[in-house]
């Protein structure tokens, strides 16, 4: 059995969520989320894109509703004793095989949380479910209830989340060399994403994004590369990936001379990281991060060039996406805790002349100022 986690742990964390069915008053809930069932048990891997179930009953008992090729996964890599099989086939609806597992475990008219809110449950899967428990139980989304659970880390959890920051910085002690003009965007993130894979690391739950010349202003993954030229700039956003526990980086360099508003943006992006490493701490709230963010590009005139969210949670992610809740965002009233992860992106894109300037990293939240995880500074990068 390959687990990350010794069984204190497990059992601790199992602990936690029935504390919080009971105060639901849940008799069972469903798991769909991946990131859910990796926090729970150690299950690890990619078949959630298919329909597979965790039931967690009040009793503490766990049962899984899996495919065939995910039986020995499941096994290997989780605590989870039942193991149940829905046969692929013509017209399967795991959702009813689902209920008769339900049935079984007397929970016929009972109250039951499910987890909606996942890429682990399609909309598809989620009507076949909704169709056959909608006369069987009271169905509750219970969406929030682990990830609120998983946004505060462990000691050991946190242990994984620094080897992922040693990642983070290693990956970008192998790309700062490569930047410089004509050089292969390809090379560069050659060498991040190897560096990474070399410390022991993982996937990501997202492409890493690189983007040079008109490209740098996005802040999306996109295929096809581009060698870099004189006085360019490059943005680069990605993650040390450890145990599937993230640590991300963002970060706008550049070849040559800086242009003067390089330079302005630059330091606006700096004060307005500053400004959210003061917010982010016990006390205040994820919308008051957002509002320290959105100050300091209001006072140096950048409204219109910033983005709608600064930030976000990070710990265990699976694909297709790294971002975890809670997120930097307008009013958000979720507290900020000892104990979580939060990466913080301040992210200015000004298309009228072109230019991108990025500053990121992830901290660890305690009483008092957060802790910054990486050993880079924020100094500009020009290659």
């Amino acid at each position: 059995m390959a687990l990350h986690f010794d069984g204190q742990e497990l059992a601790d964390r199992k602990s936690l969520l029935l504390a919080e069915m009971q105060t639901a008053k849940l008799d069972a809930m469903l798991l769909f989320a991946q990131e859910s069932m990796y926090w729970l048990t150690g299950y690890d891997t990619f078949g959630f894109c298919f329909f597979q179930c965790m039931i967690v009953e009040k009793t503490g008992e766990v049962t899984l509703l899996t495919r065939s090729a995910d039986l020995r996964q499941a096994r290997h890599t989780s605590n989870v004793e039942t193991i149940v099989i829905w046969e692929d086939r013509a017209n399967a609806n795991p959702a009813r095989e689902l209920k008769e597992l339900l049935t079984e475990r007397d929970l016929l008219g009972g109250r039951i949380g499910v987890e909606y809110d996942t890429h682990g449950l399609t909309a598809k899967n989620g009507r076949l479910l909704d169709d056959a428990l909608n006369t069987f139980a009271k169905l509750d989304d219970a969406s929030q209830i682990v990830p609120r659970l998983r946004a505060i880390k462990s000691p050991a959890e946190i242990a994984y989340v620094k080897k992922a920051a040693e990642l983070a910085d290693n990956a970008l002690d192998a790309a700062i060399p490569l930047i410089k003009a004509g050089a292969d965007e390809s090379r560069i993130l050659a060498a991040m994403q190897g560096a990474i894979f070399e410390g022991g690391g993982d996937y990501p739950g997202n492409e890493f994004i690189i983007g040079s010349g008109e490209d740098a202003l996005l802040c999306r993954y996109k295929s096809g590369r581009r060698v870099l030229e004189d006085n360019d700039q490059i943005t680069l956003e990605w993650a040390g990936v450890y145990r599937h526990y993230h640590a991300a980086m963002m970060r706008t360099a550049l070849t040559g001379k800086p242009t003067d508003r390089h330079l302005e943006l630059y330091e606006a992006a700096k004060a307005a990281l500053a400004a959210c490493e003061e917010a982010m701490r016990p006390g205040n709230t994820f919308g008051d991060v957002f509002a320290a963010h959105a100050q300091a590009m209001a006072d140096a005139d950048l409204i219109r060039h910033r983005l709608n969210a600064c930030g976000y949670s990070l710990g265990a992610h699976f694909t297709p996406c790294w971002m975890d809740m809670p997120m930097f965002f307008a009013a958000n009233p979720e507290p900020i805790q000892p104990n979580m992860t939060l990466f913080a992106h301040m992210i200015i894109m000004d298309s009228e002349t072109q230019t991108a300037m990025t500053l990121g990293q992830t901290y660890l939240t305690q009483e008092g100022d957060p802790v910054n995880l990486s050993r880079h500074t924020l100094d500009l990068i020009v290659g």
